[in-house]
């Protein structure tokens, strides 16, 4: 197989691994800690305007969504491209930090969320992602 054709569909799997995890995360958030009464965690509407409701334990795993689905995919990616590992990486990190940004913009979350997000859960998840495969 071409190494082009090979990063291609690196990134591509990294990608859906990534947007799995991250999904089957925050599917499980509600089971594990409970939205406040009332809130609709699968309705976007709902969500917004009860985001004042949520307590810092809700956006535990938001986060850890985000970042372990960047780590995740960033792992991935690295270990089927056999090569350019900080260039992938980088790359499902960027390409997950643009969804992150897209999400901030259509949720009101409360700042700080926001800023340690952006900051701590796509490009260095997607380097520690990279650095994990030993790969060069």
């Amino acid at each position: 197989m071409g190494k082009t054709i090979r990063v291609i569909l690196a990134v591509l799997a990294g990608m859906a691994v990534g947007s799995a995890v991250n999904m089957g995360l925050i599917l499980l958030s509600p089971m594990v800690i409970p939205p406040p009464p009332g809130v609709d965690v699968t309705d976007m509407d709902s969500l917004a305007s009860s985001m004042h409701l949520f307590q810092f334990k809700h956006f535990i795993f938001p986060f850890l969504a985000h970042a372990l689905g960047t780590l995740a995919g960033a792992y991935l990616a690295v270990t089927i491209a056999s090569g350019y590992r900080l260039k992938i990486s980088m790359l499902i990190g960027s390409l997950f930090l643009l969804g992150g940004i897209a999400n901030a913009m259509m949720l009101p979350a409360p700042g700080w969320f926001i800023g340690v997000d952006l900051i701590g859960a796509y490009l260095p998840m997607a380097w520690i992602g990279g650095r994990l495969t030993g790969k060069d």
